[in-house]
């Protein structure tokens, strides 16, 4: 191929229709675990995530339920892939050999959200939530006074389950959601292909990539329970009952209702035996069963 600008124009035109294909192709699940929040600057604060919304009956004056004077701090980070094609594969007519590597670079951009969230929610154990402790935890303080109360929403990790896969159960069907995807730019693909640029004046090579800013971050726990013990329909009893027992600040139910049950692939098949099967191996019905959704990703797994 003759080495022109628009035949330049032209290339970055088709590997552009690649990269759409791969981004738009590409499954992508954290919108059912994460809320979306579109940032402005460096940084967002989440001063309203100890304000769990309830309605309450208006006698006298509003109670107004200010927010806290400090909240969590979400930084906005920097992505990016980026490849190099030879000049000599343009000029030989090859180029069409990198169409399938643009495509991929669509389908992983398209997938750092979902790697974001679900990584962000293994992590739940150990990273810190808004409360100061955990995001998953066997206490959290609820209330205050006459109302104050210690709350789980988790299985204590012990020497016998640590190593275990995990698994968690979510409250997926309100506006907020147990996490957060915070966006402050989306995916751009560009191109390095000026005769003046460096790395084709000097490398003979024509850069394409992609970037992206943002990150992922904990929501609020009382929508989630993770747990480490061997996924049983008596585990997964246990965490129902503990999350639709959730009270506010004044001791009023939340009304959380688990709708998600999300795994690795290590326990696809538990999770798809407890929640997909009509009858148990005993003969009896399965209470479980359809009970939930349940969500497979390759990102729920420890690194």
């Amino acid at each position: 191929m003759q080495i022109t600008t628009q035949a330049l124009d032209n290339l970055f035109t088709g590997y552009k229709a690649s990269f759409k294909k791969g981004f738009e192709g590409a499954p992508s699940h954290w919108q059912k675990v994460a809320m979306k929040v579109t940032s402005s600057t460096r940084q967002e604060t989440y001063a309203w995530l100890g304000q769990f919304p309830k309605m309450r009956e208006w006698l006298g004056d509003r109670v107004i339920n200010r927010l806290k004077t400090t909240g969590m701090i979400v930084i906005n980070k920097n992505f990016e892939d980026t490849v190099a094609v030879p000049k000599n594969d343009i000029e030989d007519d090859v180029y069409g050999t990198y169409s399938p590597l643009m495509e991929e670079m669509g389908l992983t951009a398209a997938e750092l959200p979902d790697e974001l969230v679900f990584s962000m929610l293994v992590r739940g154990f150990t990273t810190l939530c808004y409360d100061g402790q955990p995001f998953f935890a066997p206490e959290h303080l609820v209330g205050e006074g006459a109302f104050a109360r210690s709350v789980a929403n988790m299985h204590l990790i012990t020497e016998d389950n640590i190593d275990n896969p995990a698994w968690f159960l979510l409250d997926t069907s309100r506006a907020v959601r147990p996490l957060i995807f915070q966006e402050r730019r989306p995916p751009n693909f560009v191109s390095k292909d000026d005769e003046r640029d460096d790395n084709v004046f000097f490398r003979k090579e024509y850069i394409y990539g992609v970037d992206s800013r943002g990150d992922a971050a904990l929501g609020f726990w009382q929508l989630a329970w993770g747990s480490k013990q061997p996924l049983s329909a008596a585990s997964y009893e246990e965490a129902r009952v503990a999350m639709q027992s959730h009270v506010g600040d004044e001791g009023r139910p939340l009304g959380v209702k688990p709708t998600l049950l999300v795994v690795g692939p290590a326990l696809e098949s538990a999770a798809k035996k407890l929640i997909g099967t009509v009858t148990l191996e005993n003969g009896e019905s399965n209470p479980w069963y359809n009970s939930v959704e349940v969500l497979v990703t390759p990102w729920a797994r420890a690194a």
